[in-house]
């Protein structure tokens, strides 16, 4: 990593596709999900929209697949499938579980900052043992107002009582960097085999793995 960082107190996680590969197992769940409506689509479609709010996601979805499903009885398939890829395939990113740790050990605060709903966060923190390492967790159903806008990085920063150049930000997607400029906190882009399609371009500096930051 070429930039230097300054010291942070508080570091702050997007969930999907910055600390774990969930982005293709996801784009991989709404796919079989429309299979369950008689359409194949190609799940690569979801790097055209990833982290964009899930009514724009799952619109994506249904204009490719040409299918207009009630979005509720389509989210409880889309769970099913998720779940199961989750429980077979989830793993961290390279260097996230070492880098957290030494935050926590150095006295930083950790939190979480997804557009993910609550079942999906918590199904993923506690599958990797995580939940503990982050003092604060924000969801999709914690907010009004979705990345690219700031809220939800608003509203942790204020439970954690830190002004935002206090806080770095790391974030995988153009929607997520958006939001993070927008708060007014550094950002680190995060990349990766299924985001190539993001303007990261607004992130003060981009990582391909976590082990960059331990030994920056």
């Amino acid at each position: 990593m070429e930039t230097v960082l300054k010291e942070y107190q508080v570091y702050l996680f997007d969930m999907d596709g910055t600390l774990v590969n969930s982005e293709p197992l996801k784009g991989k769940a709404l796919a079989l999900a429309c299979g369950d409506y008689g359409s194949n689509v190609d799940f690569n479609i979801y790097k055209d929209v990833m982290g964009e709010s899930w009514s724009v996601v799952t619109g994506h979805f249904f204009t490719h697949a040409d299918i207009s499903p009630e979005l509720a009885e389509f989210n409880r398939h889309f769970r099913t499938h998720y779940e199961r890829l989750l429980a077979e395939n989830l793993e961290l990113n390279q260097g996230a579980k070492s880098y957290i740790e030494h935050l926590n050990a150095s006295g930083k605060q950790c939190a979480v900052v997804s557009s993910a709903a609550t079942w999906m966060v918590d199904n993923i923190l506690s599958a990797l043992e995580l939940r503990d390492a982050f003092q604060v967790v924000i969801t999709q159903e914690h907010v009004t107002k979705h990345k690219p806008d700031p809220e939800a990085f608003h509203l942790a920063l204020s439970k954690l009582g830190v002004t935002p150049e206090q806080a770095l930000i790391f974030e995988d997607s153009n929607a997520g960097v958006l939001a993070g400029q927008a708060s007014g906190c550094d950002v680190v882009a995060v990349r990766h085999a299924f985001n190539g399609k993001n303007d990261l371009s607004g992130a003060l500096a981009c990582i391909d793995s976590f082990e960059e930051m331990l030994a920056a």
